[in-house]
């Protein structure tokens, strides 16, 4: 019989669709607030590949990555959505005709050197339920020195520029797992 082991913690990645740039310290604040120290922020990045955000968010979003200090077990990842969750609604603006009015969208996920998972509440049939309504995918499996997309994965998760950013994500948590 195989025993189960602890899991192995996870670098937390959280990825950012904004159109409220001008309250990114206050933003960052909340998150440091809630996550941890923030380690590192990506370049802010179009956001090129879909339109669905434009109506709810008022434009078209820009999209940063931020890598956080601490790591995480695994297993606090619906934890983390639903933290996530509410922080998004303190970026709404009730006063948008289309949607939510949502200005911040907040993907949070689990790096680790094999692979990156995010959270989300859409269910489809490669999602494993975990629970509260929250699911994690396996967006991005690390192979071959890189970040491999799978069928399923979002355009931008699968972009060069993302990849390239997770991988030197990837080189930090190195260092920060040789650091425990």
């Amino acid at each position: 019989m195989a025993k189960a082991e602890k899991f192995e913690k996870s670098a937390l990645v959280m990825g950012v669709l904004s159109t409220a740039e001008e309250r990114r310290e206050e933003l960052f604040s909340l998150l440091e607030k809630n996550f941890g120290k923030i380690r590192t922020v990506s370049p802010v990045m179009d956001f090129p590949f879909t339109d669905y955000y434009d109506g709810e968010m008022g434009h078209r979003p820009v999209r940063y990555v931020i890598l956080f200090e601490n790591l995480v077990d695994p297993s606090v990842l619906a934890d983390l959505k639903t933290r996530s969750n509410k922080l998004e609604t303190l970026f709404s603006d009730a006063n948008t005709t289309e949607g939510q009015g949502r200005r911040v969208n907040l993907d949070p996920g689990l790096l680790s050197l094999s692979n990156f998972i995010l959270a989300t509440c859409k269910n489809r049939s490669h999602r494993v339920a975990l629970r509260d309504g929250i699911y994690a995918e396996v967006t991005l499996l690390y192979q071959n020195r890189d970040f491999q997309a799978l069928p399923w994965t979002y355009a931008d998760w699968a972009s060069d520029e993302l990849r390239a950013v997770l991988r030197s994500f990837r080189n930090e948590l190195r260092a920060m797992l040789k650091s425990c």
